[in-house]
């Protein structure tokens, strides 16, 4: 029996010894966002791909830090992220499209929400003023879409020919980000912390679903960017 108690005793230090370095949180991060844009200047149709424009963004979720060290805490959670920005390209509408050859600008501005898995680590330093640390954070994210819209539509007629297309087939499937970020901790109680910082997020993967595989463009790059003010609260 007390080899029992003894081996019950050390496993309750041991979960609370391991609970002890996880800190969870809420945040909340308006970002301003945009699309990389890219395509050769010398294809005849859909060339010149740029970026024509930013949005505000919004995002927020759970935060989870798991401490391996004092200073240093492997960071990650669950996020729902607002990304996008709006792209300008030459296009040319045939005459199913009622144009017969015309050469326009064409705009979108495309609006996407991502279910985000940040995978990061967090360097903290000591207290740089009473109860206040800075840390820096670095590592990237995955990226799932779950809904995506075109000009403020879930359906986007393509001018170049009349067609309706959902908004969701111009992205791909899949992103991934690069992040980079820097900020301050607060510890407001004995185990309430608040924090503020600001992030980079670079998209690492092309997310153009349309316009190669189904216009058949050329060598087009479409990649998410933003920079983000996060804050956030952990218990």
């Amino acid at each position: 029996m007390k080899k029992l108690l003894l081996a019950l005793f050390t496993l309750a230090a041991t979960i609370g010894s391991a609970s002890a370095q996880v800190e969870i949180g809420l945040k909340i991060s308006p970002s301003i966002t945009s699309l990389r844009a890219d395509s050769p200047t010398s294809t005849a149709v859909g060339n010149n791909f740029t970026s024509d424009g930013s949005k505000l963004s919004f995002g927020g979720g759970l935060v989870v830090d798991y401490f391996f060290g004092e200073n240093y805490a492997f960071s990650t959670g669950l996020l729902l992220t607002g990304k996008g920005g709006t792209i300008a390209y030459n296009e040319t509408k045939n005459s199913t499209g009622g144009g017969n050859g015309l050469n326009f600008t064409n705009s979108l501005k495309i609006s996407t929400q991502y279910l985000e898995l940040p995978l990061s680590v967090k360097l903290f330093t000591n207290e740089i003023a009473p109860a206040t640390r800075l840390y820096f954070q670095v590592g990237g994210s995955l990226n799932v879409p779950i809904g995506t819209r075109i000009n403020g539509e879930k359906f986007y007629i393509d001018p170049s020919n009349n067609t309706s297309v959902k908004a969701g087939d111009y992205v791909k499937f899949f992103d991934a980000d690069a992040l980079a970020g820097a900020g301050a901790e607060y510890q407001l109680g004995k185990s309430t912390k608040l924090f503020a910082g600001l992030s980079y997020h670079r998209g690492l993967v092309d997310i153009d679903n349309y316009f190669e595989s189904t216009r058949k463009f050329k060598d087009v790059t479409i990649k998410n960017s933003g920079f983000a003010l996060d804050l956030g609260i952990k218990f």
